[in-house]
């Protein structure tokens, strides 16, 4: 049995942040970071619009506030001092009706909040800045800024290595065990003892901490992504991303145009209930998956309450040309022939048993584990401050419960939780 100081599950952007973080907090710290697909950055992280978010949609007083505008400016800084390329065309965010006009407001005084440059303009100056797009007015953000953070993942990975942290590919975790002075976490191949242990696990991520033997009310549903991306000789369609001002009861941002850094532009995402977790192909299934998300009550109630979205949604997915649409609502000079394929993405969107969305990042705590059970966007941008407090946290994790109040915890921990009836330990563990 390999034994390590911590142990990190996910490698993933968020999981692997959260290692170098812990390197640099605890220099000579044995760590081992567990990823079940045969490369890192094989999910989210891989399958995103490489945006690093100015943090502009977001509640003052939420986690994701708080850390999104501190991660863009990590993020750049980490990029230049490794030489990972990124860019910073900056963001128009495009109302094309009276309504989306008066949204604009509210986000121009948000941003002012969160102390974000942002310039109001009208549609004369929209046209000249961006010849092809259409709008009433727009909202001009010019910290936003693209990235590949499959290279961000890369260079992150080789920095724990250096560090002397292993980062194992193809381990998926079969078995999650915590006692009084360790967790033991066994994969088909190993079996690993750490002191702590930190599972950052993305579209998995309720599984395990299921498996970890813990009591959650939320359960992972997958929302399918797809982008297209525009041809060779539209890659200078647009200057800045593109985006239309999103719906506040929705946590998606919406059909964007996004110039990325390999210098093409994508279309996308929509948002469209997926059939499979990781099943990125167009009509994959994954039965375990759709079954399991069906008996969920919480899915039911999303959908009563989401149900012209869902149609929507559905709809733009299976016809190019609804899609299309939502794409001419601010560039209607594109066309079907300009919608070229691109790979899908999938959302790992949390959700309670009552259809409550989570919007925020959400943790769950034990004596010896952390679990991240919602990271959504922009948990990319944000992720080297989520690593940090991810890391701050796990070194503080208790270490000396006496044996027989650890098992009378772990006891009342497999209770519901309306009959957990030690208040103490409770309170303790918040």
């Amino acid at each position: 049995m390999d034994q390590a100081d911590y142990c990190i599950i996910g490698g993933g952007i968020v999981g692997l942040a959260t290692a170098y973080q812990l390197l640099i907090k605890e220099p000579g710290a044995s760590l081992i970071l567990l990823e079940a697909a045969d490369t890192l950055a094989a999910h989210q992280t891989g399958h995103n619009s490489g945006v690093i978010h100015s943090g502009i949609y977001y509640a003052p007083d939420s986690l994701k506030a708080r850390f999104s505008k501190a991660g863009a400016q990590q993020t750049k800084e980490f990029c230049r001092e490794h030489g990972i390329p990124f860019r910073t065309p900056g963001k128009l965010l495009v109302a094309t009706t009276a309504l989306e006009e008066a949204r604009l407001g509210q986000l121009e005084e948000r941003a002012g909040i969160h102390g974000l440059d942002c310039e109001r303009v009208d549609q004369a100056e929209l046209r000249r800045r961006e010849p092809n797009v259409s709008g009433l007015a727009a909202l001009f953000i010019p910290s936003t800024a693209i990235v590949d953070y499959k290279e961000v993942a890369r260079k992150l990975a080789g920095l724990i290595t250096a560090a002397g942290g292993q980062v194992i590919t193809g381990a998926r975790v079969s078995a999650i065990t915590e006692h009084a002075d360790k967790v033991e976490v066994a994969t088909r191949a190993n079996r690993y003892s750490c002191g702590k242990l930190v599972v950052c696990a993305g579209l998995q991520s309720d599984r395990l901490a299921e498996l970890a033997g813990m009591d959650i009310d939320v359960q992972i549903i997958p929302f399918r992504g797809e982008y297209f991306e525009l041809p060779a000789d539209k890659s200078s369609y647009v200057r800045h991303l593109i985006y239309p001002v999103p719906d506040p009861a929705l946590p998606f941002l919406g059909v964007h145009l996004t110039p990325t850094v390999a210098g093409t532009i994508t279309v996308g995402p929509n948002a469209v209930l997926g059939l499979s977790r990781e099943g990125y192909p167009k009509f994959s299934v994954n039965f375990r998956d759709v079954g399991r998300y069906l008996t969920f009550p919480g899915l039911w109630h999303v959908a009563r309450a989401n149900a012209a979205t869902a149609v929507r949604e559905v709809r733009n997915s299976l016809f190019k040309g609804s899609y299309l649409q939502e794409c001419r609502k601010y560039a209607p000079g594109l066309t079907k022939a300009d919608l070229l394929p691109y790979e899908a993405g999938i959302r790992a969107q949390a959700v309670r048993r009552d259809g409550t969305l989570i919007h925020d990042f959400l943790l769950a705590e034990t004596p010896r584990m952390i679990h991240v059970l919602n990271a959504p966007s922009p948990a990319a941008t944000a992720a080297l401050p989520i690593g940090e407090h991810l890391a701050s946290k796990a070194v503080q994790l208790r270490t000396a419960w006496p044996a027989g109040r650890w098992l009378d915890w772990h006891r009342d921990q497999q209770r519901p939780a309306r009959q957990r009836r030690d208040p103490a330990v409770a309170r303790e563990n918040r």
